[in-house]
């Protein structure tokens, strides 16, 4: 089975994807993932791979496969073969084609993003084919890994967000007696380095199949490049597969410091994660160095320059936030959790680029263009002590919307532009609105 899909009589079939009944067929996939989590539960594994290729040659499995992969915000990119999925007709022929046997995924397209230090992150675009593959055998692990992740496990997982990770933190530390000292955690090329061989041992899924995802390779400049290491940023499965090999460290902990563990918490957002301790030696002399052999068996190490120690007075960044313990006048100290300076300063950057590119733009474009940006970056902080910052971020977009207006109408005074341009009748949506909301 190639990625080709053979939309022949697509036409004919056109009336059975719409006439679809996904309630039904969700409840059908809905029942199996529940069998597989109980027989997880019950570490009947020999049942577990039954019910998984029960699940993945089901055709509701299937159709929703196919719907999830030609909705989402990826449908309109195409993997190496150049093929978009858009007709019901063709939606329908793709969930016929989505088999186990003779199934050979393509190799990966290859883009580099920018990443906040300038750097460049790579990713790999599967075709639309082994998208839907992938999706297929995501719904079939994804309950075994929800039934064995760790407890404070935030990243890629369902009903879970930034927001509860932050939550999480602030439970932690925010008390009198709560630990001083924190490990800021991160781990080197996660993606790019994890050991084939760990996951292929260790993952509970067609081994075959993850396998040839794994070899596929990536294409880039018209050449074909092996991988040996890794799985593809990019992939919907990989964040799945990322988290299999990341959990089990508060087992380690357990294992290693008892089931109290006495002020040690970890909370991890995919490989972003925090360790607490009442002190410095804990981290340093015991929980590091177990924490090396755990990743060392993975094929992952610790980046040596986004992992250090830091106590709670002086402040740490996690997911966009800065947690960091502050004098109150009972003698005694507050957690206050804040929008980073970097996160500040990185949207700004963002907004201004905007504003600064919108020379022939009319005011309503702009503010359309604006208010999807503010609204998000508002949304992710507004759980946190933000009023000051919001106030702040709202001024320096005004200002820079004022030159934006007075570089617009040279010839024209203050009040001209003030006029005719309406700022507060027009602006719509602001930081200060949002916050005040």
């Amino acid at each position: 089975m190639t990625a080709k899909i053979n939309i022949a009589g697509a036409a004919s079939t056109q009336h059975k994807w719409a006439g679809l009944n996904w309630a039904e067929h969700e409840t059908v996939v809905k029942k199996l993932q529940v069998r597989i989590a109980k027989a997880v539960k019950e570490s009947r594994y020999g049942k577990v791979k039954t019910l998984q290729r029960l699940l993945t040659t089901s055709f509701s499995a299937k159709v929703l496969a196919v719907r999830k992969v030609t909705q989402n915000k990826g449908k309109n990119t195409p993997g190496v073969d150049g093929i978009i999925v858009k007709s019901p007709g063709q939606k329908i022929a793709l969930a016929g084609q989505l088999k186990r046997r003779h199934y050979k995924p393509r190799p990966l397209r290859r883009i580099y993003i920018k990443k906040k230090n300038g750097k460049l992150r790579p990713l790999s675009i599967p075709t639309i084919f082994d998208r839907a593959m992938q999706q297929l055998h995501y719904m079939a692990i994804s309950p075994i890994s929800e039934t064995t992740s760790d407890t404070n496990s935030y990243g890629f997982r369902p009903e879970r967000s930034c927001a509860d990770a932050i939550a999480q933190a602030f439970t932690a530390l925010s008390r009198s007696h709560s630990p001083k000292w924190i490990m800021e955690g991160d781990i080197k090329g996660c993606f790019d380095n994890i050991s084939h061989e760990w996951m292929l041992n260790n993952i509970c899924m067609d081994k075959i199949i993850l396998n040839k995802w794994l070899k596929a390779g990536y294409i880039e400049t018209k050449k074909l490049f092996p991988t040996c290491s890794g799985t593809p940023q990019g992939s919907i499965i990989s964040p799945c597969l990322s988290n299999f090999v990341l959990d089990g460290v508060e087992k380690l902990l357990d294992d290693n410091l008892g089931k109290r563990r006495r002020g040690v918490n970890f909370i991890r957002y995919a490989d972003d994660f925090i360790i607490t301790a009442k002190t410095k030696e804990t981290l340093e002399k015991r929980i590091k160095p177990l924490l090396q052999k755990f990743l060392l068996d993975r094929g992952l190490e610790l980046s040596s320059d986004k992992t250090k120690i830091t106590h709670i007075d002086d402040g740490f960044d996690f997911l966009g936030q800065n947690v960091r313990k502050y004098p109150s006048g009972d003698s005694g100290s507050k957690l206050l959790i804040k929008p980073s300076k970097d996160n500040v300063k990185t949207f700004l950057k963002k907004v201004r680029d905007v504003i600064r590119n919108a020379g022939s733009m009319t005011q309503a474009a702009l503010i359309c263009t604006l208010n999807p940006m503010i609204i998000g970056w508002v949304n992710y902080h507004k759980s946190v002590v933000s009023k000051a910052i919001f106030s702040k971020v709202d001024h320096e977009i005004w200002c820079a919307l004022w030159k934006w207006a007075k570089r617009r109408h040279p010839g024209k005074g203050r009040k001209w532009v003030m006029k005719s341009i309406s700022f507060k009748r027009n602006l719509g949506i602001t930081v200060s609105a949002l916050n005040k909301s």
